[in-house]
Formats: C-alpha cells, structure tokens, sequence
C-alpha cells in the first residue's frame, strides 16, 4: 500500500449470480470479512428485555 488515501476505502467482496440471486462468493471471503460476533445472542436477548412492554400494577 503506497497511496496512504487506500486506508480510507473499503472494496466490497465479489458476489457470484445477479440481481435476488447474488450472494457473496465465499471463495473470495477471508477473515478480515467475517462477521464472527460471539456475543450476538446475549445482545439480542438483553436488546428483547429492555424493549418488553411491562404491565403496570404487576409489580
């Protein structure tokens, strides 16, 4: 990387098929492109308890 702008962009993986069938191709994927994210499930879940309605008077 000569050109220091390089740092500031960022390049889209290829995709195979066109339009609704496009998907990525994962042969062209590493693992600077994942989307690993351990804690996903425990957000999620603490995203639905702090978005629940709550019922008055049951306290």
């Amino acid at each position: 990387m000569t050109d220091p702008l390089d740092k500031a962009t960022s390049r889209a993986p290829a995709t195979l098929g066109e339009g609704c069938l496009s998907r990525y191709d994962l042969d062209d994927l590493s693992v600077e492109d994942g989307t690993e994210f351990p804690g996903a499930a425990e957000l999620w879940e603490q995203l639905q308890e702090a978005s629940a309605p709550t019922v008055a008077g049951t306290d």
